[in-house]
């Protein structure tokens, strides 16, 4: 998971070609749709 804000986009931001800030991007490969969302549901439950 990455903040495409201040990372990606850092150097567009105050332009057309910014991201918004709250946007939050997740990248997944070919793991079981089950296993991802158990894996997020652990990962969301220690914030």
């Amino acid at each position: 998971m990455n903040h495409p804000h201040h990372m990606t986009h850092a150097s567009v931001q105050g332009t057309e070609l910014a991201v918004p800030e709250n946007l939050l991007r997740l990248s997944v490969g070919i793991e079981d749709v089950a296993d991802l969302i158990e894996d997020l549901d652990e990962a969301l439950a220690g914030l």
